[in-house]
């Protein structure tokens, strides 16, 4: 029977170390040279091998132990956000408008623990591949790492990963055996009319009041296009048109998102998205641009390595999930799935108090959860060794 790992308590003191540092030093996606940096340097006290700079500022520390040629990856993200922090703490973001809103310092700080628990343990035969990713969100550091030749210069049969979650009771490690999370993609429309003053429409072709009806329009393709039974949202948060209150403009610009969990669907949004855009342009007598930019991928766990996961979690004494609906957020670990039979959990973060949740500037990790989310991605590692 495997034994399983668990942070004492000098280990999980080091971990929240680590992760308070990482939070009072947050950098944006594509700018993590100091968090890069202070992993390698983590890795270099714990004696472990890595090669850094892989994919941009992406880091790949190598265990291997005993003579099995079996291989699995661990993967955490590092990048901050764009959000001024209110949160209060003593070790709050010290750079101005960025912090760690979403908890990757806390994904960080779970895999050094996982590195650390693994090197300390003789228990296990084969190569685990902990895997720091930069650029998660929205910047491409999963297909980045990947272009670097990440699983051909650092083999794994199998990669795991998970994502803090508020809202779940702290520790509670939910996997789901499909769909985890959606894929997203960039909207951008403009819509071509021709100026004139507000007064005089008749002369004009106005292509603010196209916007309106491509933003009504585009509701219907979920409403009406779309199986009710598969997940799918179209969102326009932008809308940029004019700068005068008494001229109709030359042009009009929506920015957008687009979410889905199946492949299929997501093709489906996009034939239809271009569909009702040129027909309402059309319609309005204004001619449009449209640019869709597929981001990442849908992240859909493989149903065995899931059971698996889920199975390891549960022998850790953690309350295990696995009927929870999956979340429209979007998350690059979708990419690796694509490439690498896997699956990615939620640890439950705790209550989302007070603004608590993810993105949100009164977001905080829970250094309760260190040990748990530690000892699930080593004994994980270790299991997927043996699978």
């Amino acid at each position: 029977m495997t034994v399983q790992l668990t942070m004492d308590p000098a280990l999980h003191a080091s971990a929240t170390a680590w992760r308070r540092h990482l939070h009072a030093h947050p950098e944006l996606s594509l700018h993590e040279r100091e968090t890069a940096a202070y992993v390698c340097q983590v890795l270099t006290g714990l004696g472990v091998d890595f090669v850094a700079g892989v994919g941009g500022y992406g880091v790949v520390a190598t265990l291997t132990r005993g003579q099995s040629n079996r291989s699995v990856g661990l993967r955490a993200d590092m990048d901050a956000l764009p959000i001024e922090e209110r949160t209060g703490t003593a070790y709050m973001s010290t750079k101005p408008g960025v912090m760690h809103a979403c908890g990757h310092d806390g994904h960080t700080a779970s895999l050094l623990g996982a590195a650390a628990l693994l090197a300390q343990d003789t228990g296990w035969s084969g190569t685990v591949q902990l895997v720091f990713q930069p650029a998660e969100e929205g910047f491409g550091g999963a297909r980045s790492m990947m272009a670097d030749g990440l699983f051909e210069r650092f083999p794994m049969e199998r990669i795991f990963g998970f994502h803090n979650w508020p809202g779940i009771e702290a520790g509670t490690v939910v996997l789901h055996p499909g769909p985890v999370m959606a894929s997203a993609s960039r909207l951008s429309v403009t819509l071509h009319g021709h100026a004139g003053h507000a007064a005089m429409p008749h002369l004009t072709r106005d292509p603010v009041l196209a916007a309106g009806q491509v933003i009504v329009a585009l509701q219907s393709i979920v409403a009406r296009n779309m199986d009710p039974l598969s997940s799918a949202v179209i969102t326009i948060g932008v809308l940029q048109a004019g700068t005068a209150a008494n001229q109709i403009p030359e042009q009009a610009t929506l920015h957008g998102t687009i979410r889905s969990h199946l492949p299929a669907v997501r093709d489906q949004l996009d034939t239809s998205i271009r569909r009702v855009v040129m027909g309402v342009a059309q319609a309005c007598n204004v001619t449009a641009d449209i640019e869709i930019v597929h981001g990442v991928s849908s992240t859909i766990n493989h149903a065995a390595e899931a059971a698996m996961a889920a199975d390891v979690a549960a022998g850790m004494g953690a309350p295990v999930l696995r009927d929870l609906p999956p979340s429209m957020a979007g998350e690059d670990f979708g990419w690796l799935l694509s490439e690498r039979p896997g699956a990615f959990a939620w640890i439950g973060n705790g209550p989302a108090l007070n603004g608590g949740e993810l993105h949100n500037a009164a977001y905080d990790f829970n250094d309760a959860i260190l040990p748990v989310a530690a000892g699930y991605l080593a004994n994980t590692a270790k299991r997927a060794l043996e699978f």
